[in-house]
């Protein structure tokens, strides 16, 4: 399992692009809850498939999952650090997080 170190600059802009896929929560830990729950239950990858010109051509393998996944959130005035455990590839985890909260992220470390 790996450690995955994101920061969130302006959380108050953390919103996807695509509003069936987007966080619309109010707190870091309802975030983190969030990403939480997209790493380990198919709910947000079932919804952006079917936004899919093509859903059945979507290779299954995008839509992983991690029982065991677990994600904290620490505010820091209006920037936000989430600490990601989670065997899932880094390529998954920043796709379900553009997919949450768009390109208002950016990985600070992975061990």
């Amino acid at each position: 399992m790996s450690l995955f170190l994101i920061h969130i600059e302006h959380y108050t802009r953390a919103h996807g692009t695509e509003p069936a896929l987007a966080f619309a929560g109010g707190s870091p830990e309802a975030l983190a809850e969030a990403i939480e729950d997209a790493l380990r239950n198919p709910a947000l990858f079932t919804r952006w498939c079917a936004l899919q010109h093509d859903p059945d051509k979507v290779p299954a393998e995008l839509g992983a999952l991690d029982p065991g996944a677990s994600v904290r959130a620490d505010q820091r005035d209006l920037h936000v650090e989430l600490e990601i455990h989670s065997a899932l590839p880094m390529k998954l985890i920043a796709q379900r997080l553009t997919w949450l909260i768009g390109p208002h992220w950016d990985v600070r470390n992975i061990k």
